[in-house]
């Protein structure tokens, strides 16, 4: 089965969706404080200028023309509010462009009359703007729109930033402590594949969904331990019981068997025989793991010593002296020796001896390490098989008196140490493993 290109862990999914929420929780009540607070504020600002241009048209309307000049003359130089006299030619733009604008002009036209026009602009200068008449002379009150506005400018920005901050950080806390448990759990279920049958999950935590599926898995723990256990001990008493009669049958039949070609051949019967057993015990009792930085072309040599026989397989290294990877040695060593055994029974043609290369290529924190035949290679069709237990995958396997289980026992060992597998058919013929490892420095 495919992966999906691109996939969050849980994580990040939690956090994001408790961030987006949170965040989203937070504009949503600053709008609704903007809201509710836009309506009192446009009845008091429309108060306060209502009664500015009262005190205004009484002051303009008690006084004679010398007056009432000399009264505009003082209010126009003022610096918060100033009056000036309307003229025929004046542009302006209305002020009720927003719902509190809209609220407030008309608040304004309630107050002071229905004539009354209430701007932002008036001859391209900004401000608020009410204009009102006194008899037949229209005037202009000028002020600054500053304290009457309700807009994002007027909000205290800094709580607003310090909101989303800790938003931020909550989301990502309760992330964590949801998905905590969550994550101990997929290590020990990591560890439980890996043959570490003693993981235990904590049964006393509060939380009853957790405690459960702990005590669960825990149970389901126990249950492997005991079930591998059996099985060691199982397959202990059928080793001893079928070695037992294989060294009786092998000493009766070099002393009996008169024929020395037929002995010859009864005796590597039982060297097969008790291959496959070993082959057996391998694949179903893998030894503890003690991963620590090993030479790579020290550990390839070593096991390749062992099969080097010009007549029957030829091994060439590759391999830069000073490379080292993290890997248990008894596991790699198991791993080498199945593929060099391998390409010795299947990775030639006819007659011929078998070649294996060995080469590594490093790629940041890994080293991928490379062994390829220059046999016949594998069908297609059959290559994802090839690590099923006890599947042989062309007739000459299936002639063979082999257990199956060589390459199973590879990537079973390849997962122990914490590598990757990849098999499959080299460019130009031949059978080709790949085993990424992680690089030691």
């Amino acid at each position: 089965m495919s992966r999906p290109q691109l996939a969050l862990n849980l994580f990040w999914r939690t956090f994001a969706l408790l961030a987006l929420l949170l965040v989203g929780a937070v504009l949503a009540w600053q709008q609704t404080f903007k809201a509710l607070e836009a309506e009192p504020r446009a009845l008091e600002s429309a108060q306060q200028l209502a009664g500015l241009v009262n005190l205004s048209r009484a002051a303009l309307a008690n006084a004679d023309a010398i007056g009432r000049v000399a009264v505009i003359s003082s209010l126009a130089s003022g610096e918060a509010v100033q009056v000036r006299v309307a003229e025929a030619h004046d542009r302006w733009q209305p002020y009720d462009d927003d719902s509190f604008s809209r609220r407030l002009a008309t608040e304004l036209r309630s107050r002071l009359g229905t004539d009354t026009v209430v701007a932002r602009r008036v001859n391209s200068e900004s401000g608020l703007w009410v204009r009102f008449s006194i008899e037949r002379d229209a005037f202009w009150l000028h002020t600054s729109p500053a304290p009457l506005s309700i807009s994002s400018a007027s909000a205290n920005w800094w709580w607003i930033a310090i909101a989303l901050v800790a938003t931020v950080l909550g989301s990502a806390t309760i992330a964590r402590l949801i998905n905590q448990p969550l994550r101990e759990l997929a290590e020990a279920a990591g560890r439980i594949r890996e043959g570490e049958y003693d993981s235990r999950l904590d049964e006393s935590t509060l939380t009853s969904e957790i405690r459960e599926v702990n005590m669960g898995f825990n149970r389901m723990a126990r249950e492997l331990a005991k079930m591998e256990e059996d099985r060691t001990v199982m397959l202990a008493g059928i080793s001893h019981d079928l070695r037992t009669p294989l060294a009786r049958l092998r000493l009766e039949v070099e002393m009996s068997v008169s024929d020395e070609l037929a002995r010859q051949y009864m005796a590597q019967d039982i060297d097969q025989l008790d291959a496959i057993i070993n082959k057996f015990m391998d694949y179903a009792r893998p030894s503890e793991l003690q991963l620590q930085a090993l030479n790579l072309a020290e550990l390839v040599e070593r096991e390749a010593q062992v099969f080097r026989d010009p007549s029957q397989l030829r091994i060439s290294c590759q391999l830069p002296p000073q490379l080292r990877v993290w890997a248990d040695e008894t596991e790699l060593g198991r791993v080498l020796l199945n593929i060099f055994e391998n390409a010795r029974r299947y990775g030639h043609a006819p007659d011929e001896a078998a070649w294996v290369e060995v080469s590594a290529e490093t790629q940041g924190p890994w080293v991928t390490l490379r062994l390829r035949d220059h046999g016949p290679g594998v069908p297609s069709d059959k290559l994802s098989r090839l690590t099923t237990p006890f599947f042989r995958g062309d007739a000459a396997r299936t002639a063979a008196t082999g257990a199956g289980l060589g390459l199973a026992i590879v990537e079973k060992s390849v997962q122990r140490i914490g590598g990757q597998l990849q098999i499959g058919n080299a460019e130009g013929g031949g059978f080709l493993t790949a085993i990424r490892l992680q690089k030691a420095s």
